[in-house]
């Protein structure tokens, strides 16, 4: 990472609590939220920082999973005082061209608005989620992601990838279900051997490696996650990559009783309102 950034901050602060219906509390990290807002796009209100402006500005990259996340994710980022761009798409957001087809024409538009976010966003971190569509071999995935190592390291950012959550495999995902293993390993060789451009941030610490398992907290549909897990992972990012970029996470209390946790895509997947 930028040696500018590299220096440690504290800890990120003990959780506040939430109610999405009931009270409960997120495993591992104990977070639980407080109070639910309006129904919404989520993340309107969420600019507002606690904390000093900081130099650093996250680009978001994913799928639909991703998406869910990031109504918390650029909560949390923006009390901190961290510029935030969602990038998430619900139709893919692999950067992985397995070869086919499918995977080439998700892989291509997803390229082509990472120039241009790139270009109009000027991101500091691009922290790419990787997908349910990273398919194709450990050499084409590990292709994807040295060359998102270098684009990024071209425009002056630093890359963070992190795995996405552990999945419900259904007949869609079940014939690419080893490539999918394969992907965060990949992920993890090539950030190692990026000489400090890029991290690997091993989200399994968050949900564990098992989707039925209430560490988990899938949504209903076994893929994505509802407010809850958003929130978790939202907590445990922030404080990960304050430690790298040198920015000190705002206090949970401070973003997670915003509108957010109302946003339509929480509807979408019938989580608790």
């Amino acid at each position: 990472m930028n040696s500018k950034r590299k220096s440690r901050s504290r800890a990120p602060h003990r959780p506040a609590r939430h109610a999405l219906g009931a009270v409960a509390a997120v495993a591992a990290l104990g977070v639980a939220l407080v109070g639910c807002g309006e129904k919404g796009s989520g993340t309107r209100d969420e600019g507002k920082s606690t904390t000093a402006s900081t130099d650093t500005k996250v680009l978001w990259v994913g799928d639909s999973i991703a998406g869910a996340e990031a109504p918390a994710l650029g909560a949390a980022l923006k009390a901190s005082g961290v510029a935030f761009k969602d990038s998430s798409s619900d139709g893919g957001g692999t950067i992985v061209d397995s070869g086919e087809k499918i995977t080439r024409m998700i892989s291509g538009d997803t390229w082509k608005q990472l120039a241009k976010n790139i270009e109009s966003f000027r991101p500091t971190v691009v922290a790419y989620q990787l997908t349910t569509y990273d398919w194709g071999s450990a050499g084409r995935q590990r292709a994807a992601y040295e060359k998102l190592v270098d684009t990024a390291k071209r425009a002056g950012a630093d890359v963070v990838l992190v795995p996405s959550p552990p999945i419900k495999i259904d007949g869609f995902y079940k014939q690419h279900e080893a490539q999918m293993r394969t992907a965060p390993e990949v992920a993890a060789k090539v950030a190692g051997t990026s000489g400090g451009a890029a991290a690997f941030l091993d989200a399994s610490r968050v949900w564990g490696t098992d989707h039925t398992a209430k560490k988990a907290l899938r949504a209903p549909d076994g893929i994505h996650n509802c407010q809850q897990g958003a929130a978790a992972f939202a907590q445990w990012f922030t404080g990960e990559l304050g430690k790298r970029e040198n920015f000190t996470p705002a206090p949970v209390d401070s973003w997670a009783q915003k509108t957010w946790t109302g946003d339509e895509r929480y509807g979408k997947l019938r989580c608790a309102a």
